[in-house]
């Protein structure tokens, strides 16, 4: 049962506030510091042809915008009855449910009015989760005041889609559309000719594409639809580097130093996992409890719980934080790799060198680093080109024939030139 409050931080209840300040702090001079900066408060109206109202004072609620206006709304419900405004209930059958989940509500509703809230019933639904396929167009009738509430069978909760089974098969591709988005204005800011630098992109590349590819990742990074935004996600590194579409996956990370998107997921869980053992967190119960007490969850689903203690216990025998984990896991599979860009980038922690270079020389470096680009053989092998002859007589003109033996294209220093990049090869 997911639940809304109707303007929850206009209708917060001033002397209930108090009363809850006091319970928290043993100094009262903070709780009227702090009240006074809550009510002290007033407003006008004024129209579009400037005519102004009286000033009114603002007898409820807490500013929102300010820093501490979560943190006193927090306070101010820190004993609603259930602990989240999602109540959840788990029965073979759904008969069961309703009626706990509609006890639930009347419960709620009594709390909401002692302390003057109001819940947004038209954004209130319920939902279902389970296998049964025979009960999936099934509608679980919750009451609220003497009334049904409407069911979703897939509904929104803080930004993620929620399907019967928790695939998140339908929130991975509203995530993918997202993402395409991002990518195509991303494009936009990389014109061959006019286009931002390669830091400029990478930077970007964070804060456009990451930055919504990882919201709430340790809920859904473990569903086996995250295939559905990979290749999305290396088309914004192609961006970055200049890379053609042929160029291995792998190795798109690399060059811009940002770690590969199935890393990052995993770290940002294991980063939840260490906060959630500390006493006092939301989940530490439900990752202290014995193993035992989670024998009905489905292996297949990949529940959390299990793979939490897998994480722990790989990032305790490494002897590496949490914020290090991803970045030591990156580095080991890079050195164990036989891709032949490890001899031209040693380290993964950092962006690639030569970012700084101009946009066609970035190109141009990271093509020859990848052996993917407008070499005749590979021209040749895409039905490119007839022939895959060098224009110095030689049979085939890979990457390999042009970085060390070919005459008129080797770059001045060779390999060597390309790992330090030196004057003469840039």
């Amino acid at each position: 049962m997911f639940v809304d409050l109707r303007a929850a931080y206009d209708t917060v209840w001033h002397r209930g506030l108090t009363c809850k300040l006091l319970q928290l702090l043993p100094d009262r001079h903070m709780v009227r510091m702090i009240m006074e900066m809550v009510s002290n408060r007033s407003f006008t109206l004024t129209t579009g042809n400037s005519k102004r109202s009286r000033l009114r004072r603002i007898k409820n609620g807490v500013p929102q915008g300010s820093v501490m206006a979560p943190l006193l709304f927090n306070i101010y419900i820190s004993d609603l009855p259930t602990t989240d405004l999602a109540i959840m209930h788990a029965d073979g059958d759904g008969q069961p449910v309703e009626g706990v989940l509609t006890k639930d509500m009347a419960t709620v509703d009594e709390y909401l009015q002692t302390w003057k809230l109001k819940l947004s019933t038209p954004k209130m639904v319920s939902a279902a989760f389970h296998l049964n396929s025979k009960e999936a167009k099934r509608e679980l009738k919750v009451k609220y005041n003497n009334e049904i509430l409407p069911f979703c069978f897939e509904p929104k909760y803080l930004g993620v889609t929620l399907d019967r089974s928790l695939t998140y098969r339908r929130h991975l591709e509203s995530l993918r559309k997202k993402l395409t988005s991002r990518v195509a204005l991303l494009r936009r800011l990389a014109g061959s000719g006019w286009g931002a630098g390669a830091i400029t992109l990478r930077i970007a590349t964070l804060a456009l594409v990451h930055s919504i590819a990882e919201h709430f990742v340790p809920v859904w990074c473990r569903s086996a639809h995250t295939r559905l935004i990979g290749p999305t996600i290396n088309d914004a590194l192609r961006i970055v580097t200049g890379c053609m579409r042929p160029t291995p996956a792998d190795n798109l990370p690399t060059h811009t130093g940002i770690q590969p998107a199935g890393l990052r997921r995993i770290g940002a869980t294991l980063s939840l996992v260490r906060r959630a053992m500390e006493p006092g967190h939301l989940l530490h119960l439900e990752f202290t409890r014995p193993s035992s007490a989670n024998a009905r969850r489905l292996k297949s689903k990949n529940p959390l719980v299990p793979t939490a203690q897998h994480l722990i216990s790989l990032s305790a025998n490494n002897n590496v934080r949490a914020a290090q984990w991803a970045d030591y896991q990156w580095n080991a599979e890079w050195t164990d790799s036989s891709t032949r860009l490890r001899i031209l980038i040693t380290d993964t922690g950092t962006h690639a060198s030569g970012m700084t270079l101009s946009r066609r020389a970035w190109f141009r470096l990271n093509r020859l680093r990848t052996g993917v680009g407008r070499f005749r053989s590979c021209l040749y092998k895409w039905d490119m080109a007839s022939s895959a002859p060098c224009e110095c007589g030689a049979e085939e003109q890979t990457v390999d024939h042009v970085v060390l033996q070919c005459p008129i294209h080797r770059p001045p220093n060779g390999l060597h030139g390309l790992t330090v990049l030196d004057d003469e090869t840039i």
